[in-house]
């Protein structure tokens, strides 16, 4: 018998076709309806029900009851980097990138990934904030440096209430496009609300995409650049 908890359980519920597009539409970090899962896994109601149960039992969803309606979602970002990991891994490097739907390659640049910025784009942010020493890596993981606090005062982004959040305030994420990582956790999350906040990016209707106009994209990379002193010049 091996060590540790078994992994067999989970990966089997992961591994089912209909569980998995659930879990991957959840990806957005809107909760929807049994309805709408079910179309989007192209099952039946009743055949979804049984999945949805599955998922609820091991904790890897949750649900939220409204009058007659409920809405299921993620259980938490652990569930969501668990999820964006395994799309990483079944990203094969020896192939070139294949196009499953007219809608991926705005995924590939900029999309929602649970709450915070993925894709091409979100790597860029990523690197580009370690490089200009607002993030740094350490041997505990990620940190935000002094520098970092300031960067993200600019943006009116409170780093003290972020850091009270009940979830990890920030860390590396895998992006299985890029291959790379982008910025996650509550710090992450926060950076991508005040982006749209600032009109500079906008979800697209019905798709985890995210999509920048060219003033937005030219002022995040601007604010990623060491002179760049105020958001007020970019604005």
């Amino acid at each position: 018998m091996s060590e540790g908890p078994n992994i067999v359980r989970v990966a089997a519920l992961i591994g089912g076709n209909a569980r998995a597009e659930v879990l991957t539409a959840l990806m957005s970090g809107r909760a929807l309806t049994a309805t709408e899962l079910a179309d989007i896994a192209g099952v039946t109601k009743q055949t979804l029900s049984f999945h949805l149960g599955k998922l609820l039992d091991a904790e890897l969803l949750k649900v939220d009851r409204q009058g007659r309606h409920r809405y299921f979602r993620l259980a938490g970002s652990k569930v969501a980097y668990l999820l964006e990991s395994l799309m990483g891994l079944s990203v094969r490097n020896d192939e070139p990138p294949r196009l499953t739907s007219p809608r991926e390659p705005a995924l590939r640049k900029a999309r929602v990934c649970y709450d915070h910025l993925a894709g091409e784009l979100g790597v860029q942010v990523y690197e580009g904030l370690l490089q200009i020493g607002v993030l740094q890596q350490h041997q505990g993981g990620l940190g935000m440096t002094a520098q970092g606090r300031v960067w993200f005062h600019q943006l009116d982004i409170d780093t003290d209430r972020v850091a009270t959040a009940k979830r990890s305030f920030c860390r590396a994420c895998l992006d299985w496009s890029e291959r790379r990582h982008h910025l996650a956790g509550a710090l992450g999350a926060a950076l991508l609300v005040r982006i749209q906040e600032l009109g500079w990016a906008k979800r697209e209707k019905g798709s985890r995409a995210i999509v920048f106009s060219d003033r937005g994209e030219l002022a995040l990379q601007a604010l990623l650049v060491p002179q760049c002193a105020s958001i007020e010049a970019i604005r």
